[in-house]
């Protein structure tokens, strides 16, 4: 009965999702000339204006989930599929300076944009090339179209030039918390012979012992990001608050405020409910330990 109850509650949230805010006959079914972000019509636009998004990757046994999974921290190329297909219009130039294993050109392959991600490590680099040639299939796909350039975002970054950037959008890593052998971390990573961090190469921003260093690291690299996007653009950043020992750190507040000095303003914020996670028992019977079930996405936009 209980399954029963929670299967029916899931099932009600994905309705309040995709429940239109207006009535959809309301509303124009054809995009308006004065559309400068988008393709979407007016019936597409509204929905995905919620705040709160449930995530929607393919489920770890679908057979395009496979390199995905093999990443410690996975971003699903249909989460950031949404981004891109509001934040940009066809032919534009997306860049993500933490790619990991591609999901970000994946998703610019199959919505025909052009994608430029960089990415550290030489297996995930090889990782995302194979992805793009088994997993996008459609022969109208933009795939050739996909940059990768391996190595440090610090020297990949000023290579672009100034405003040659339609959107910006990453995952990037979050601090050291992937070096924790946790409960999930021995169930989910390690006992299935998966990758727990992303290596040991010392240019890790996670590598990084102070947190309030790697936050000014990142955010140099998402200021130089900054630069190269197109005025009036924006950038989307996909974050997770953590916990380090006792202390509960709210990640997504300090590198948005971190991102104001490089003249990008907040013009929203996402929850993204990661309904699927599983429950571990962090802190029982002792202490409030939370499970962290979201992740925030930061829209920031550059003025024009």
């Amino acid at each position: 009965m209980k399954k029963k109850a929670l299967k029916a509650a899931e099932e009600k949230l994905e309705s309040v999702e995709a429940a239109d805010p207006v009535e959809a006959e309301e509303l124009p079914a054809t995009v308006d000339p004065r559309n400068q972000v988008n393709d979407l019509t007016a019936r597409e636009w509204i929905p995905e204006t919620v705040s709160v998004w449930n995530q929607r990757g393919l489920g770890a046994g679908h057979p395009d989930a496979q390199i995905e999974r093999q990443h410690p921290a996975p971003f699903s190329f249909t989460d950031v599929g949404r981004l891109i297909r509001f934040f940009t219009k066809q032919g534009n130039v997306v860049l993500d300076p933490f790619v990991g294993v591609g999901s970000t050109l994946k998703a610019c392959a199959i919505e025909g944009r052009s994608g430029i991600g960089i990415e550290l490590s030489p297996t995930f680099a090889g990782l995302t090339r194979q992805r793009l040639a088994t997993e996008v299939r459609d022969m109208f796909s933009n795939v050739g179209e996909q940059r990768i350039l391996e190595g440090d975002a610090r020297d990949h970054v000023p290579q672009i030039p100034d405003e040659s950037v339609d959107f910006v959008v990453t995952s990037p890593p979050y601090w050291s918390i992937l070096k924790k052998q946790d409960h999930k971390v021995r169930q989910e990573r390690i006992e299935k012979g998966l990758a727990q961090d992303y290596g040991v190469d010392a240019r890790d921003l996670g590598r990084i012992d102070s947190y309030e260093e790697f936050l000014k690291e990142l955010s140099v690299i998402l200021g130089d990001c900054a630069r190269t996007l197109k005025r009036g653009k924006y950038m989307a950043v996909i974050v997770s608050d953590f916990r380090d020992k006792s202390r509960y750190i709210m990640f997504h507040a300090d590198l948005a405020r971190s991102l104001e000095a490089y003249g990008l303003e907040m013009r929203g914020l996402k929850v993204l409910y990661q309904r699927h996670k599983k429950v571990f028992p962090y802190g029982y019977p002792y202490s409030y330990v939370p499970n962290i079930h979201n992740q925030y996405i930061l829209i920031l936009q550059k003025p024009k």
